[in-house]
């Protein structure tokens, strides 16, 4: 096993030489080096040090000189592990992956597809592509350029590669893990050879991620006959962390506030809600989200089994193979809204039903959307009833209830062990029945005042403020989507950031839906936001959104950007991102009088650079 390379905080240096082998001259220049690079590179770093000592090892050679490249000693062992993502999922992975290659002794180099050098491709033996979904079936932001290049003309021949594909996505979605698929497709196309199968990932991706990558680590170890041992997923090295609460392992937090934000007479309920982390070591920075662990609605998970006809006290095994009741693994382990194509195909098949059989086809995907648009997994078990089903078989149609991340509308360094949310409360009616939603529901009203809620922080490093605190930021942030810019806001002000700031926002009535707006005003009368635009929707005959309101402000918003400014949205996904996008173009077309090409080649140098970065659901 090779060994990996660990430092120790000690004051202003990460080495001393009272504490390693290292000279004094060598401890210096490792304290120079390191606190200067990226994730990224520190993973590279590790991956190349693990393989030349690997491969120093082997050779038997204590005097095998450092500058010599590790992919001369063992050209064999260098891979390469790329990764899209919108969120950071795909990143941890990429990560995760990469430290299981280097404790195997092969040599990893990470890379993110937004800054990948394309002429490297024709180069590469050994490709691992790990990319989530984003929307309809589109590719993360910062792989979009890749995707475009790689189903260009200029993609070229790859008959030398071997590759495999990790795709996540959301089942939920009609075009499932897309992205992954088409990457998996055209790299075989182009005459790459499938080293291992592809795996597509729902949103309880840990499981069949782990089970990829041991299947990577054991096809690289049975083909190139590495001596290291293979670890397996219960092994998985994970970067440290002050906290032991995880996704799999959520602290309990306590409810703080939850208040209603939004007026007398809205058509909408927005709650700003406060939770506390005192006691779990759990920290955040601006951008990242909070993930919530919610339960389903009581009365939803007693109508659906009387529907089924099933008995809550039956005895089954929830999401962690845990023997416990029916009624306690709808409640707590299982989705039991959310319609997904792969419950419809189980279901379909148990209930022998020709009808579901006939939407599933490919020739009707449009007929199977309209089907599934404000229906529910009640609704299907009402029209197509199962016969003789047991509870452990019905339990085996559903997925696991996944988390829902919010974007956490604090900073951290302004409110310690503190953590707050702004969420807007779903319900609806469709099809007869009345609907809401099962976190922002359970978090309005199923908690109790003294009441504790199971969270985690959900890191999201596309999502972050300018490492130069004087360099000016505008953000567009429409409804429940101004949470992260509060907390961005938040801590520019605690930690007297010099940068001007700029916000568009956005909702129906100025009267009833301005959130936060104390704050928004207290902020511009003490100079901490230089300038915000709103757009109310429903105060005038017109309607008037966020992207109008930057077309009319087009100069200035182009002089901003001129000047360095970083340019953030987030909210909607569906309609305003692709229209604030839109805007965007238009105006950098408008002021710098250039082509749409040239607007777009604009927007997407912005987007490379982490100027352009975008948190949209």
């Amino acid at each position: 096993m090779a060994k990996r390379l660990t430092y120790v905080a000690m004051g202003n240096d990460l080495f001393s030489v009272q504490n390693s082998p290292l000279t004094a001259e060598q401890a210096e220049t490792l304290n120079r080096l390191i606190p200067a690079l990226t994730t990224e590179q520190l993973t590279w770093l590790g991956g190349y040090l693990a393989g030349f000592n690997a491969a120093r090892q082997g050779a038997g050679s204590a005097a095998q000189p450092m500058a010599q490249p590790v992919a001369d000693a063992s050209p064999a062992r260098a891979v390469t592990v790329l990764f899209g993502s919108q969120t950071g999922n795909a990143e941890k992975l990429a990560e995760m992956l990469c430290q299981r290659l280097s404790a195997a002794g092969f040599t990893p180099t990470l890379q993110n597809m937004g800054s990948y050098k394309t002429r490297q491709l024709k180069r590469e033996d050994y490709l691992f592509v790990i990319v989530s979904t984003h929307g309809e079936g589109d590719p993360p932001d910062n792989a979009e350029a890749f995707h475009e290049f790689l189903h260009g003309k200029k993609a070229p021949k790859l008959d030398s590669l071997r590759f495999s594909v990790l795709a996540l996505g959301d089942s939920s979605y009609e075009h499932f893990c897309k992205t992954g698929q088409d990457f998996d497709t055209r790299l075989e196309a182009l005459g790459g050879q499938r080293f291992y199968p592809r795996m597509d990932c729902d949103v309880d991706y840990d499981d069949s991620a782990e089970a990829w990558i041991d299947g990577i680590l054991k096809s690289l170890s049975d083909e190139l006959s590495t001596p290291a041992a293979v670890t397996t997923g219960s092994a998985v090295a994970v970067p440290a962390t002050t906290s032991s609460y995880s996704r799999k392992n959520p602290f309990p937090a306590a409810l703080l506030e939850n208040l209603k934000i939004t007026g007398r007479g809205s058509s909408k309920d927005v709650r700003h809600v406060e939770l506390s982390l005192e006691g779990s070591s759990l920290s955040f920075e601006p951008g990242d989200s909070l993930g919530i662990v919610p339960s389903n609605c009581p009365e939803l998970v007693a109508e659906l089994m009387e529907v089924a006809g099933l008995d809550p006290k039956a005895v089954v095994s929830d999401a962690k193979k845990e023997t416990t009741t029916l009624e306690e693994a709808l409640s707590h382990s299982y989705e039991i809204t959310t319609i997904t194509r792969p419950f419809l195909e189980k279901y379909a098949t148990f209930a022998e039903s020709r009808e579901l059989g006939r939407l599933l086809q490919e020739e009707n995907r449009a007929q199977l959307r309209d089907f599934i648009y404000g229906r529910e997994i009640i609704d299907v078990v009402r029209g197509y009833p199962l016969r003789g089903i047991t509870a452990e078989q019905f339990i085996g149609l559903l997925r696991k209830l996944p988390p829902r991340l919010y974007s956490i509308a604090s900073s951290y360094q302004a409110n310690p062990d503190e953590v707050h949310l702004t969420v807007g409360v779903v319900r609806y009616q469709s099809h007869g029945r009345s609907r809401k939603g099962v976190a922002t529901t359970f978090l309005s009203e199923r908690v109790p005042e003294d009441g504790t809620v199971p969270v985690y922080v959900d890191s999201n490093k596309n999502f972050r403020l300018p490492e130069d605190s004087a360099t000016p930021i505008i953000m567009v942030g429409p409804g429940t989507g101004v949470a992260p810019f509060r907390a961005f806001l938040e801590e520019r002000e605690v930690t007297e950031a010099s940068g001007r700031n700029w916000l568009f926002f956005g909702d129906r009535h100025f009267h009833t839906d301005f959130l936060y707006q104390r704050e928004w005003l207290d902020y511009r009368k003490n100079g901490l936001l230089t300038r915000i635009d709103v757009a109310f929707s429903r105060d005038e005959e017109k309607k008037t959104y966020v992207q109008h309101r930057m077309l009319e402000n087009s100069r200035e918003l182009y002089a901003w950007l001129e000047e360095g400014a970083y340019f953030y949205v987030c909210g909607d996904a569906e309609y305003m991102a692709p229209d604030v996008h839109e805007a965007l173009l238009s105006i950098v077309e408008k002021e710098s009088r250039v082509s749409r090409e040239k607007a777009v080649e604009y927007v997407r140098d912005l987007q490379q650079s982490r100027r352009y970065q975008r948190d949209v659901y």
